[in-house]
């Protein structure tokens, strides 16, 4: 599964996707090789110097927006789309997207048989049911309520309980929690964490 996994993501080609070189099988090891980024992650940036200011949020989550439009578009959902799997690159600044579809073949969440990262899953993913592109918007919404932030939208004692949160609770507005953001890019953070996959963009 991981190699047919990334596989389909090596096929991708986009400015703001880390391309990947090479995958394989050495005696029962899998494993891909991507390109060498000379930055930080999107998680890195935040813990160690704050939320970012609009202007440079505004154009991190449009590059990534860009990539999973172009993933969307070849039929492939990220299933894991965090600021862990945004690297920032050095220099440019520009965004890419790492591990396309990784997170499914590793199985790496609650012991529940999900996959993905519980503070940035979607409630039809934390329900385990089946994925489209609008389930990635769902994760973009929260990556970017943790930017423009610095926190996340829900938090828990457990993986368990940020999964039932995800699923049960409406997500905090970001316009309400007056900070330097554009009003319309507040709203649009909003109605990606909507929980019904049909209010979103």
């Amino acid at each position: 599964r991981f190699l047919r996994e990334a596989r389909l993501a090596a096929k991708l080609s986009h400015p703001n996707i880390i391309p990947i070189h090479a995958v394989d099988d050495s005696t029962g090891f899998v494993f891909y090789v991507m390109s060498f980024v000379d930055g930080e992650t999107l998680a890195h940036r935040v813990r160690t110097r704050g939320p970012v200011p609009a202007s440079e949020g505004v154009r991190v989550l449009r590059e990534v927006a860009w990539a999973l439009a172009h993933a969307h578009g070849q039929g492939l959902v990220h299933r894991d789309v965090k600021p862990d799997n945004i690297l920032l690159e050095s220099g440019s600044g520009r965004a890419l997207v790492a591990d396309f579809g990784i997170a499914a073949a590793v199985g790496d969440a609650a012991g529940d048989g999900v996959s993905g990262t519980p503070e940035f899953m979607s409630p039809e993913q934390a329900l385990g049911q089946e994925l489209d592109a609008r389930s990635d918007l769902y994760s973009l919404g929260a990556t970017a309520f943790f930017a423009f932030s610095g926190r996340l939208p829900f938090e828990g004692a457990s993986p368990t309980e940020v999964l039932a949160k995800q699923v049960t609770e409406e997500a905090p507005s970001l316009g309400g929690l007056g900070l330097a953001v554009p009003r319309k890019i507040a709203q649009l953070v909003d109605r990606c964490l909507a929980k019904d996959p049909s209010h979103r963009p």
